[in-house]
């Protein structure tokens, strides 16, 4: 009876495996639009709302940005197509130890910001000193991390800023600007954006969060 049963779920899951259709996830457009990969649904709905995560090397295939991982959420489905949006990044947690120095000082500032287009994302940026530093330096400094990327969000649009905080290794990137100013203060050895999330996205009447729902569970 044991074998008899067993067989049956099995013959079930196989079933439900068959009914499933494999769909291809696209990068929104500020990363080209390239695939990301595929992912399996038996409704199209049932894939809004499901988060993809990546690499930077992934999309670029430079080793450099083998650390930065990226994660997308599925906002629309389109034939065999689910279309992504940008939700966060994260710098690995083995990366960001590597950074980490004896006689130095680490300074972190989370802050939450508004580009210009009307998207609120709440931005992680870190730190390094070359030697360790007092508490007045690293308020000062968290201060001048604060302004520097208010500033660069409310001049930027989403994909602009998305581009200024993953891309780190390239000129006019928010971790050289916050670098470049907070050198004013001390001796900065690195500056790393550690992470970003998305909250907020323009909405017909104003501000939205960023929570992406199936319709199918929205019915429930």
């Amino acid at each position: 009876m044991k074998g008899l049963a067993r067989r049956r779920r099995s013959r079930v899951t196989g079933d439900k495996w068959r009914m499933k259709k494999w769909y291809t996830v696209i990068a929104p457009p500020v990363f080209g639009e390239i695939p990301l990969g595929t992912t399996p649904a038996d409704d199209p709905l049932k894939l809004i709302g499901r988060v993809m995560e990546t690499t930077l090397f992934d999309i670029t295939g430079d080793f450099a940005h083998v650390h930065i991982k990226l994660y997308f959420q599925i906002i629309n489905v389109d034939g065999d197509k689910a279309y992504t949006r940008f939700k966060g990044h994260e710098l690995l947690r083995d990366y960001m130890r590597s950074l980490t120095r004896r006689k130095s000082s680490k300074i972190t500032g989370i802050f939450d910001v508004w580009t210009k287009d009307g998207y609120g994302l709440r931005v992680t940026a870190v730190v390094f000193t070359r030697y360790r530093c007092n508490t007045s330096h690293k308020r000062l400094i968290r201060k001048r991390m604060k302004e520097v990327i208010e500033k660069r969000a409310s001049e930027s649009t989403l994909d602009e800023f998305i581009q200024a905080m993953v891309f780190s290794d390239q000129e006019g990137s928010l971790a050289l600007d916050i670098e470049q100013a907070a050198r004013k203060i001390y001796a900065i050895r690195k500056v790393e954006i550690a992470k970003s999330k998305l909250l907020w996205v323009p909405g017909p009447n104003g501000p939205e969060k960023a929570v992406v729902i199936s319709p199918l569970q929205k019915g429930v």
